[in-house]
């Protein structure tokens, strides 16, 4: 069991709540790591083996992504934990809402993540009686309508786009392998594909689909419609490969946009790929990434590739009182401003330094929350 003050360094986190209900069952936590630029906001998760240690993991890199992307909110995260397809879900989503009431909406801001919809956001605005409670409710609603904009798959390719550039890859005509076909993945394929580059690579938790010469992403996007994630199994052509396979097949851009911890040190001797975009957040372990710098292999930060979703949430949180909906396209549009930007400005800064892109992310992220925390009070005096 995680000692919750074992978690708390120069940065947070600043509060850790744990709450519970025992009529429902309920049992949650909520971490605020640090709201120097901010009022904490970061998604809200559930499932069964949802912990403290993974939600503050989860709050520190929203307390960087938030920085990086230079947008004034702070790093936290909450987690349920509960099944997401159980039948009690409105209940003990309901309950974990109802327990935060003196945080939410005035420390923390909830919003969608694994295991959890639009019509959840919906419910804890209703429980809450606040349209400030939580974001990422449905369109109907007011609520930016993240998947179908497929802003943080979006932002995803356009900064691998941005990265390849750098790098002097062409993006038309490069390979590239998809971890994950969700809403990130299957977004960020589209992308590549209007980008001119061959997907030849996507995954879900049932296999691998691999075709050397490219997968039409129109139609695999077709194919999941009607099949779901076992459409890997069932689409042709294309070979199935293992869960996993997706990762070292030969390809010039290797995007992880599925699960945390998947690249780990011996994954990464095995990565054929010129450039890894991490979509997914905590994807390589730091052994990994150090091997990848090691063999010439360019790692972009998942504070930085990923934070098309944390563009939008902030186009969301102006608009939770607002009687009009955001423009989507200045969402999207700003999306690829910034991520590009981002980009750009941390590869540069870790040539220019002659460290890794996490490294040079962390430092410019980290200057920028001190900087706050300077400017509020927050630091030792000397």
């Amino acid at each position: 069991m995680t000692d919750a003050l074992s978690l708390v360094d120069e940065w947070g986190p600043e509060k850790i709540v744990v709450v519970s209900h025992r009529r429902t069952g309920m049992k949650g936590v909520l971490v605020i790591d640090n709201t120097a630029r901010g009022i904490g906001k970061g998604g809200t998760r559930m499932g069964p083996g949802v912990t403290v240690d993974e939600v503050a993991r989860l709050a520190r890199v929203m307390t960087w992504k938030w920085a990086a992307v230079d947008l004034f909110y702070g790093g936290a995260k909450a987690g349920i934990v509960a099944d997401p397809a159980a039948r009690d879900k409105e209940a003990v989503l309901r309950a974990f809402a109802r327990a935060l009431s003196n945080e939410v909406p005035r420390e923390y801001v909830m919003g969608l993540d694994m295991g959890l919809t639009e019509s959840d956001a919906a419910l804890i605005q209703d429980e809450l009686g606040d349209r400030g409670a939580a974001v990422g409710t449905p369109e109907h609603l007011g609520g930016v309508a993240y998947d179908k904009l497929g802003v943080t798959g979006y932002g995803v390719a356009e900064a691998a786009d941005a990265a390849a550039r750098h790098q002097g890859l062409p993006m038309a005509g490069s390979r590239v392998a998809l971890q994950g076909f969700g809403a990130v993945g299957s977004a960020a394929a589209r992308r590549f594909a209007e980008l001119g580059a061959t997907v030849v690579a996507v995954s879900t938790a049932h296999g691998a689909l691999h075709d050397p010469s490219g997968l039409d992403v129109d139609a695999l996007l077709a194919a999941r419609d009607e099949h779901g994630d076992r459409f890997v199994t069932r689409h042709s052509p294309g070979a199935v490969l293992a869960p996993g396979g997706e990762l070292t097949v030969d390809c010039d851009i290797l995007v992880p946009a599925a699960l945390q911890d998947v690249i780990d040190r011996t994954t990464a001797h095995e990565i054929k790929a010129k450039l890894v975009v991490e979509g997914a957040n905590l994807p390589t372990s730091a052994d990994a990434r150090s091997i990848l710098a090691e063999r010439g292999i360019t790692v972009l930060p998942d504070f930085v590739a990923n934070a098309g979703g944390v563009v939008a949430a902030a186009f969301a949180m102006d608009a939770r009182y607002s009687g009009f909906r955001p423009d989507t396209s200045t969402i999207v549009e700003t999306v690829s401003t910034r991520l590009r930007a981002n980009t750009m400005t941390v590869l540069d800064a870790a040539r220019q330094q002659r460290v890794t892109p996490h490294a040079a992310g962390r430092s410019l992220a980290e200057d920028r929350v001190r900087t706050a925390m300077h400017s509020k009070g927050r630091l030792p005096r000397g």
